[in-house]
C-alpha cells in the first residue's frame, strides 16, 4: 500500500510540473506576441505571415 501512495504522490507532482510548464510556455508566447504587436504598431508595418518565412518579399 505504501508504494501505491508514493506512486500517486509522484504522479500528482509530475502533473503539477507539466501544468506549470504549459503555463510558462503560454505566458512566454503571449509576451512574444504582445511585443510583436507593439513593434508592428510603432513601425506601422505588418509582418509577413505567409509561408515565405520571416522576411518580406523583395520588390
Amino acid at each position: 500500500m505504501f508504494e501505491y501512495e508514493l506512486q500517486r504522490i509522484h504522479t500528482a507532482e509530475l502533473i503539477r510540473r507539466a501544468d506549470n510548464q504549459r503555463l510558462v510556455r503560454a505566458v512566454r508566447e503571449a509576451r512574444r506576441q504582445a511585443r510583436r504587436a507593439a513593434k508592428d504598431k510603432d513601425t506601422g508595418e505588418e509582418r509577413d505571415k505567409g509561408p515565405g518565412g520571416r522576411f518580406a518579399r523583395a520588390a
